[in-house]
């Protein structure tokens, strides 16, 4: 883990506006939490995730445990309508992120993903960690730049450099994968930033502990955010999603 100094800062964006909050000196891990860690806790708890159990029979009559996984199509689409990337896959969860047939072979060191919240919050309880709140991770995410629009200052490619594994190309259909990752990169594959955190801007969606209305924040983006439909990975970015929710570009990371 990384000690974050704690202090005053502009929380938010240009484009919602700014204002100064402050957090007190904390820790955070230094990455997302990975397959590699996220299987010793499942082999010692014995905990299932949410996207490996039943679904609710009353909600969901006759659907089998999975999760949603990205499908790009086969050409252009219009962006108005998720489902046409989007599908619901059976045997879908962080142990299969393509869904059945699919394994972690070659990825120990990727972030976890098809994590729902409750199940962030339970290996962050079984670490003696917690969920990080939005001011603290957006804080962390900032390294001390003062409202500067990316974690690592004020170009999205300082040098003609990508800085973070994000969506090149044209979404959803043709992903050039120019930054070298089509999908989750492994931790600490790009530059960490002025704190020493990595991956504070793409990879995977990172559940945080606040809540808006029934659902809960992620910050951060992920590698499917680009420029054209979801460019949120800049810090002040955030999302709020149904807490049961799980997708193979959402994980987490823990802080104390």
């Amino acid at each position: 883990m990384v000690r974050i100094p704690g202090g005053a800062f502009s929380m938010g964006s240009t484009d919602t506006g700014f204002r100064t909050v402050a957090v007190a000196a904390f820790w955070m891990d230094a990455t997302e939490v990975t397959n590699d860690e996220f299987t010793r806790f499942a082999a010692v708890t014995g905990y299932r995730t949410v996207a490996e159990r039943d679904p609710d029979p009353a909600e969901f009559p006759g659907v089998p445990p999975g999760s949603i996984v990205f499908t790009p199509p086969a050409d252009a689409v219009t962006l108005t309508d998720p489902h046409r990337w989007w599908r619901y896959a059976p045997g879908a969860n962080w142990r299969h992120p393509e869904g059945e047939g699919s394994d972690l072979g070659g990825r120990g060191n990727h972030p976890v993903v098809h994590i729902a919240w409750e199940d962030a919050a339970a290996y962050a309880r079984w670490a003696g960690k917690r969920l990080p709140s939005e001011a603290e991770w957006e804080f962390a995410a900032r390294g001390g730049l003062e409202r500067a629009p990316y974690v690592w200052g004020q170009e999205l490619r300082p040098g003609g450099r990508w800085m973070a594994n994000i969506f090149q190309g044209s979404f959803p259909h043709r992903n050039t994968a120019e930054d070298g990752f089509a999908g989750t990169a492994p931790v600490r594959s790009f530059d960490a930033n002025e704190y020493g955190l990595y991956d504070m801007a793409g990879n995977v969606w990172e559940w945080v502990e606040d809540a808006e209305g029934p659902g809960r924040i992620m910050k951060g983006g992920s590698f499917l955010c680009a420029r054209e439909y979801c460019a949120r990975y800049t810090p002040g970015s955030r999302n709020a999603s149904d807490p049961a929710s799980a997708s193979n570009h959402t994980g987490f990371r823990c802080a104390k």
